[in-house]
């Protein structure tokens, strides 16, 4: 099921309606849809706001998600790829892939190395309580205090009501319900209702200073160019490269359900090795690698929304006007997007 905006909100309907036809544990798979869309959108704070979740699910019960997030500002998308079968954890690392041109340093609490973050956060709920953490964040923001209890008062010093006045008085509403119900680990505070993103980074910012755990580390994503894009960029899609890719995914799957995996296995340690290899190996500039694909894709079956490539090119040798109807084509995709 792919749903997108306030469609995607039906997701849990219908997976319990699959449920009782299916005969599938539908409160589990309800709880994974909740819990991926909460993770995307408040542990992993990277600037992209989700507007597509798709969730596809086997008569066995098994599951991959796929959510799709903007940026407007930047007129960005990127992909969040999640598969059942290899998922250890829903906060650290949990990913099979998110594909999408990286953000660089990022409120990511999904790396390894922010468990010490996601503890301190529960422990700063059940210890310190709402009035204490609101203290903390107002002092590193230098937002207004939260109010103490009656009969005490405290007014800011501005008559006018401004966004972080509203902000301080629903994080300690919100605090207080995930107070109240004792979350026993991070997948549980973030299921809280109330709690997303701006709650999970106040509470990550006061556990950096109370307990030095540290909460922006690299952005996961990966930017892919294997089969390039519809749109002509970076450049067009190569349907020989895409349907050969294909050819072997199907045959490793075929194989797999034979019960022989060596061509799964032989991806994977290809996949790790190259994921060894980027941080070290160097090549051709991008600049020069997206040349060279071009220059190469009308022998590829290159192919994009404006037809073949190898028509293509010999209409730019004709008259070129095919660059002013991709330049105004990318201006209408690019107004729709912002």
């Amino acid at each position: 099921m792919r749903r997108a905006g306030k469609h995607s909100r039906r997701t849990p309907e219908e997976l319990n309606a699959l449920g009782d036809r299916v005969r599938f544990d539908a409160h589990a798979l309800t709880r994974a849809s909740r819990l991926v869309a909460k993770v995307d959108s408040s542990a992993l704070q990277d600037g992209f706001d989700l507007y597509l979740h798709g969730f596809f699910v086997t008569e066995d019960g098994r599951w991959t998600v796929v959510q799709q997030g903007m940026n407007g500002d930047k007129r960005q998308a990127r992909r969040y790829h999640w598969h059942s079968r290899a998922l250890t954890s829903f906060v650290d690392e949990p990913h099979s892939a998110i594909d999408g041109p990286e953000q660089g340093e990022i409120i990511n609490l999904t790396d390894r190395r922010a468990a010490p973050s996601r503890a301190a956060q529960l422990e700063l709920i059940a210890e310190s309580g709402p009035d204490a953490i609101g203290r903390d964040y107002s002092a590193l923001t230098k937002a207004p205090a939260m109010q103490p209890d009656l009969p005490f008062l405290h007014m800011p010093a501005h008559h006018d009501v401004r966004a972080s006045d509203v902000f301080i008085r629903r994080l300690h509403g919100t605090l207080a319900a995930a107070a109240d119900r004792g979350p026993l680990d991070f997948p549980e505070l973030l299921l809280t209702p109330g709690v997303g993103a701006r709650t999970v980074q106040s509470l990550a910012m006061v556990a950096e200073v109370v307990h030095g755990a540290p909460y922006r580390f690299r952005d996961p994503a990966r930017f892919s160019l294997a089969h390039g894009g519809k749109d002509h960029h970076p450049y067009p899609v190569p349907i020989k490269v895409y349907d050969e890719t294909i050819r072997v995914l199907k045959s490793a799957i075929a194989n797999g359900k034979l019960g022989r995996d060596e061509e799964m296995q032989a991806q994977k340690r290809l996949d790790d090795q190259a994921r060894q290899l980027e941080r070290t190996a160097s090549g051709p500039t991008f600049e020069a690698f997206i040349a060279r694909e071009r220059g190469a894709s009308p022998a590829l079956g290159g192919r994009s929304v404006f037809g073949w490539e190898k028509d293509v090119g010999e209409e730019r040798e004709d008259g070129g006007e095919l660059i002013g109807f991709v330049e105004s084509s990318a201006h209408r995709a690019t107004g729709l997007l912002s």
